[in-house]
C-alpha cells in the first residue's frame, strides 16, 4: 500500500484542537502513572503486568483512546482486572511495549499496522490484510478478529453537490462518474499524484474532475473549502466529526481504492484467555464505521469523557 498521511498513525490523523488537547492531557495522566478510569495498577510502562491485569494500551490520539476504552471496558464486563496506558506515543514504542508483554491490548488499523511490518504489501481483501500481517508479527503477538469500522480516506461530497446529483452515503464513488467534470476536488499536495488519490480515482472509477485543489489531508483547510463550496469534493478521513456536522456524503468504494484500515485488537497472546479474546471479538462484531463516526464525534466534537462514551456505548450494544 503507498504511504499515505493515514499509514503511520504516529501522530493525531484528525486536526481538531479538542482532539490535541485531548491527547496532551491524556499524556500529562500517562506520565504521572494514572489510569483513565481511575481504578488499577499503576506500574510503569516498563515493567511487566501487576497482578496479572489485563494492560490496555492507545497510540496519540484521541480516537486510539477512545477505542481501547471500549475494548477495555468490555474486559472488565467479562470480571478482567484492566488497567489503562493512554496515548503513549507512536506505533514504534507501543508495538515494543506488546512485544515485551508491558501491554496487552492495543487498538491497531490492520492497514497501517502492515504498512509498518511490510511496507510493500498490497492485499486485495480484508482476510489477506490479515493474512499479511500474522505473517510478519511477533510470535508473542497476535491480531483478533477486524471490525467493519474503518477509518481511511475517502471522496467526500459537501451536501450541495450531494443533493445536487442526488447522491447519497449509500451511492459508489463510480456514481461520480458523469458528475466529475463539473467538479473540483480538493486533498493533500500529493492526492493529485498517488494511486490512492487522482491516479487510481481515474484508473480504477474512471473519474476526471475539473481541477484540483491542493490544501491539506483532510485537515481544516480542506473542510473550509467544501463548507464555502470552493471545492465539492475532498479526500476527508471517514471517521471525522466534520462529516456529520456539516451533513457531509461519504462515497463507497467498493473497489477497495483506498485499502483497509479496519480496526482491530492487537494481542500480547499469553496475557489474554480465550474469555478476553471473545469478548474483544464480540466488540469487534458491532463495531461499524457509522457506529465510530458517532462516537468519536461524541469525544471529539462535544467534548464527552471518551470513558463515558465507551461505557455507554458498550451498555447499549449489549456488551456490558
Amino acid at each position: 500500500m503507498p504511504p499515505t498521511a493515514k499509514s503511520s498513525r504516529s501522530t493525531p490523523r484528525h486536526p481538531h484542537a479538542a482532539a490535541a488537547a485531548f491527547a496532551a492531557a491524556m499524556a500529562a495522566s500517562l506520565v504521572a502513572g494514572c489510569s483513565s478510569s481511575g481504578d488499577g495498577s499503576s506500574d510503569s510502562l516498563s515493567g511487566k503486568q501487576a497482578d496479572s491485569a489485563v494492560v490496555v494500551g492507545s497510540n496519540n490520539f484521541a480516537e486510539s483512546i477512545l477505542i481501547a476504552d471500549v475494548y477495555g471496558e468490555a474486559l472488565k464486563a467479562k470480571g478482567f482486572k484492566v488497567t489503562y496506558r493512554q496515548s503513549i506515543g507512536s506505533r514504534e514504542t507501543t508495538y515494543g511495549l506488546l512485544r515485551n508483554g508491558s501491554l496487552t491490548v492495543l487498538p491497531e488499523y490492520n492497514g497501517a499496522l502492515l504498512a509498518y511490518l511490510d511496507a510493500q504489501a498490497a492485499p486485495k481483501t480484508v482476510a489477506t490484510t490479515t493474512a499479511a500481517i500474522t505473517a510478519k508479527l511477533d510470535p508473542k503477538l497476535t491480531l483478533l478478529d477486524p471490525a467493519p469500522a474503518q477509518d481511511k480516506d475517502s471522496v467526500t461530497l459537501n451536501a450541495t453537490a450531494a443533493e445536487k446529483y442526488h447522491l447519497t452515503s449509500g451511492s459508489s464513488i463510480a456514481d461520480l462518474k458523469q458528475a466529475a467534470p463539473d467538479l473540483v476536488i480538493g486533498g493533500s499536495p500529493e492526492y493529485q499524484t498517488r494511486h490512492q488519490g487522482l491516479l487510481g480515482l481515474k484508473s480504477v472509477y474512471g473519474l476526471t474532475f475539473k481541477s484540483f485543489s491542493a490544501l491539506d489531508a483532510g485537515g481544516p483547510l480542506t473542510q473550509a473549502a467544501l463548507r464555502k463550496n470552493t471545492i465539492q469534493a475532498a479526500d476527508v478521513f471517514t471517521t471525522d466529526p466534520v462529516i456529520t456536522k456539516e451533513k457531509f456524503v461519504v462515497l463507497q468504494d467498493p473497489e477497495n481504492l483506498f485499502g483497509f484500515e479496519n480496526v482491530v485488537p492487537l494481542v500480547y497472546k499469553s496475557g489474554l484467555s480465550q474469555q478476553g479474546v471473545d469478548a474483544l471479538n464480540a466488540v469487534s462484531v458491532k463495531l461499524d464505521t457509522a457506529t465510530l463516526l458517532a462516537l468519536d464525534t461524541q469525544v471529539q466534537s462535544q467534548n464527552k469523557d471518551p470513558l463515558a462514551v465507551a461505557q455507554a456505548w458498550l451498555k447499549s450494544a449489549g456488551l456490558a
